[in-house]
Parts: structure tokens; sequence; C-alpha cells
């Protein structure tokens, strides 16, 4: 099965990606690997070395943590994976799909070229 690109529009629905130039949103739509994820499914574990953020398009996915417990739901506009991206840690919680879900998600590499910058002031 050929592998789906996010769209622009979609990313402007993210809170996070809205206020990225034209250029840069159409550069990242390009680079970012579109799936369809079935209820259950764990997109990152956490412990595990992180190498793609992630942004939901739909569906409800929780958090969870070992030691913590359930930590929440991200919900459409939602993002994850950018705190083993901006820090040397691994993945600090495991993420599973509660309901079917859509998410997109772009390697180190685009994060790092693309994203970083609006992480830089946390």
């Amino acid at each position: 099965m050929p592998r789906a690109s996010a769209t622009s529009h979609e990313l402007t629905r993210i809170e996070l990606l809205a206020g990225l130039s034209g250029q840069t949103l159409a550069l990242l739509a390009k680079r970012m690997e579109r799936q369809e994820v079935a209820p259950g499914t764990t997109l990152v574990r956490e412990g595990e070395p992180g190498d793609r953020f992630y942004v939901v398009f739909a569906g409800m996915l929780s958090v969870s943590q070992k030691d913590r417990g359930n930590q929440g739901v991200l919900r459409p506009g939602d993002y994850f994976g950018e705190v083993a991206l901006t820090m040397p840690v691994p993945r600090t919680a495991t993420v599973t799909a509660i309901t079917p879900a859509v998410v997109a998600s772009c390697d180190k590499a685009t994060f790092d070229e693309l994203l970083r910058p609006l992480f830089a002031d946390d």
C-alpha cells in the first residue's frame, strides 16, 4: 500500500503548526506520513528511543506512563513525540489508539529542520 502524505490543509488544523508559512507547511505535508491506526495500536512506547514526531488528525489516543498510569487523551489537533526529539531522553509515555485514528508523523531530520524552532522557547 503506498504511503500517503499529509495535506497542508490537514496540518493547518493543528494549532501548533497553523502559524507556519505556506511554503513550510507544503514541505512538511510532503514529508509527513499519514497513517490510519486501528484501536489498540501502540504508536510510541515509553522508554524506547524516539525518532518521529506525530500529529493527530482524527480519533482518540491514550497517553500512559508506567509509574503514573493514564495521563490523558489526545484528540484531533494534538501532537506528541516532541520530547524525545528535543531532549536526549527516551519516550516519556506510551501512546495507544483508543478509537480508529488518523495520525501523521515525520522523522527527526524533518522535525529538526522545520519544527524545532516551534519548541525553542520551552
